[in-house]
């Protein structure tokens, strides 16, 4: 199964950070190429099936495998550099349409520093009264004989 054509893959390949060479001393499992885990990450997101569940016969590996690459590729920051090659790629072609563009007023820092609010009011502990004994009045008690 392939979600990602040639064209695409040709764009994202080089954003990806280069693993390190397997030592030939300790053999074990092959890692699974860039490629198939990017498809694995690609179906998981888009269907919305836990990361446990993905499909062995997909040939992307397993579920967690494709979790750590996306954690690490999220780590080398290849989603941005991928987001900005994207969109530099459409604005050449022309086909980056701002005209319906919403910016998130969460994400932008506000000019001359916005609404000023009120100080927060400081909040302290402070110790409620006692319903069995007081601190200000003394017990009164009786000598022993």
């Amino acid at each position: 199964m392939t979600l990602v054509d040639d064209a695409l893959w040709a764009q994202i390949e080089p954003l990806l950070p280069r693993r390190r060479s397997r030592r030939r001393r300790y053999a074990g499992r092959k890692p699974i190429p860039d490629r198939a885990a990017l498809t694995g990450i690609l179906f998981v997101l888009r269907s919305g099936i836990p990361w446990n569940m993905l499909p062995k016969e997909m040939g992307c590996g397993s579920g967690s495998t494709c979790w750590r690459r996306l954690a690490r590729w999220q780590r080398a920051g290849v989603w941005k550099k991928l987001h900005v090659a994207l969109l530099a790629a459409l604005r050449e072609r022309g086909q980056l349409d701002l005209e319906r563009a919403i910016v998130d007023s969460a994400s932008l820092r506000a000019l001359r520093g916005g609404k000023k609010l009120d100080r927060t009011q400081p909040i302290a502990v402070r110790r409620g009264a006692s319903t069995t004994s007081s601190r200000k009045r003394k017990v009164f008690r009786s000598p022993r004989f």
